[in-house]
């Protein structure tokens, strides 16, 4: 019998569904559980459940979701448990509480960390208790960026499970190179865009606050001043991000200067006519997918020194890091790289070179397939004892913060 992995995630989970594949080729069973309606899964022969939580709510609705994830796990019956982004992994453990191993993914803290915002500041003694009581059924938690687990180790976030540091889901070089070599050309997408001789200024992400488009619309101006041609091509879900989405007026009174494209599927396509990629994220992102793709596409890249991108990005080397919410520098370093077309190429090609190397599929899940072997070889060694001791300590615990 094949191990049954189920892996869990929210309304991106579709993006890991090449993981999901080289994992099923490793020996493993899956079935996918997340928050979008699985017909994406299904394409792929991918088993999928579906379930609910409203990703901009801190409170409300979380008790339903846990009770939902433990009926769905008791149906379902996995040897092992795998869980990616933010509520996720706090609410996967809580509903499985030791009767499976859970590994858990730390693919960035997000605003909550990033953010100075009184809203944002109430949150982190409240995200920290939680992932401080989830870590009691944790058998493993996975970090893509050393300064998270530096965070967890700090505050005392982490139980007895293991500890790794794995650099992403890692990217389908083979299928990113199909999409870019089936979709249309640089030169037909510019025609259709009316970018046909433009500087094309790209980003990849959602449009939102957080993601720091403001601090690029600040910055365009500036480019704008020296660089007249350049034109902003934005691309990623918008009007669906609830109150941290950029207002519209501030994206269009740039007029035709900047190009919104919304949510698109042909983004490999897309990159072969950016000369530049800015992502100036206010985030402690993970480790970003639109870097790698981006790198991967060879374009350089202007990145805000954040966790995350700072393991993708090499100051000077394959792009620039500038301060978050430093429009001048931003713009300073996209100006920079659309003035010097050669050392802007030879840093898009090293950017290639370091996403095959460092970020490619199949070495990616070669150590989470690793780490699945380890876990369920501690099981088999008794390590659900363990986790019927972690879980008792858990629920006194959980009784005692009650009180």
């Amino acid at each position: 019998m094949k191990p049954h992995l189920v892996c869990v995630g929210g309304e991106d989970h579709a993006l890991r569904i090449p993981f999901l594949m080289e994992v099923r080729e490793r020996g493993f069973q899956i079935t996918a559980v997340s928050t979008c309606d699985g017909a994406s899964f299904l394409r792929h022969g991918i088993a999928h459940e579906r379930y609910g939580f409203d990703r901009f709510s801190n409170g409300s609705g979380k008790v339903g979701t846990i009770s939902t994830l433990r009926k769905l796990m008791a149906e379902l019956r996995p040897d092992i448990v795998q869980s990616f982004d933010t509520k996720p992994n706090l609410l996967t453990p809580l509903a499985v509480r030791g009767q499976v191993p859970v590994v858990r993914t730390i693919n960035g803290l997000g605003w909550t960390f990033s953010s100075l915002s009184p809203r944002a500041l109430m949150l982190r003694p409240i995200f920290c208790g939680l992932q401080w009581l989830a870590s009691f059924w944790t058998a493993a938690t996975v970090f893509q960026n050393h300064d998270d687990r530096t965070f967890f180790e700090r505050y005392r976030l982490l139980g007895h499970g293991e500890k790794r540091i794995i650099a992403g889901s890692g990217i389908d070089i083979g299928a990113f190179a199909a999409a870019r070599h089936l979709g249309p050309t640089p030169a037909t997408m510019r025609q259709e865009l009316g970018l046909q001789s433009a500087e094309v200024v790209m980003f990849v992400g959602r449009l939102t606050r957080q993601k720091g488009i403001p601090t690029l619309l600040k910055a365009a101006p500036r480019v704008l001043a020296k660089r007249p041609n350049a034109r902003f091509v934005l691309i990623g879900p918008w009007q669906s991000e609830g109150p941290f989405a950029v207002e519209e007026s501030e994206i269009r009174r740039l007029g035709a200067d900047v190009v919104v494209l919304g949510k698109r599927q042909d983004v490999p396509a897309l990159l072969g006519m950016a000369d530049v990629f800015a992502f100036p994220t206010e985030y402690r992102e993970g480790i970003p997918r639109v870097l790698l793709e981006a790198g991967l596409a060879g374009v350089p890249i202007v990145a805000s020194r954040m966790p995350g991108c700072t393991d993708v990005v090499q100051d000077g080397w394959n792009g620039y890091l500038v301060a978050p919410r430093d429009p001048d520098a931003l713009a300073d370093r996209i100006i920079d790289l659309l003035s010097d077309r050669e050392r802007a190429k030879t840093m898009g090609a090293r950017s290639s070179a370091l996403v095959r190397e460092r970020f490619a599929l199949p070495g990616v899940v070669e150590q989470y397939c690793d780490l699945y072997g380890s876990v369920l070889a501690a099981q088999a060694r008794g390590g659900l004892a363990h986790s019927a001791s972690a879980s008792r300590i858990a629920k006194r615990r959980l009784g005692e913060a009650r009180r």
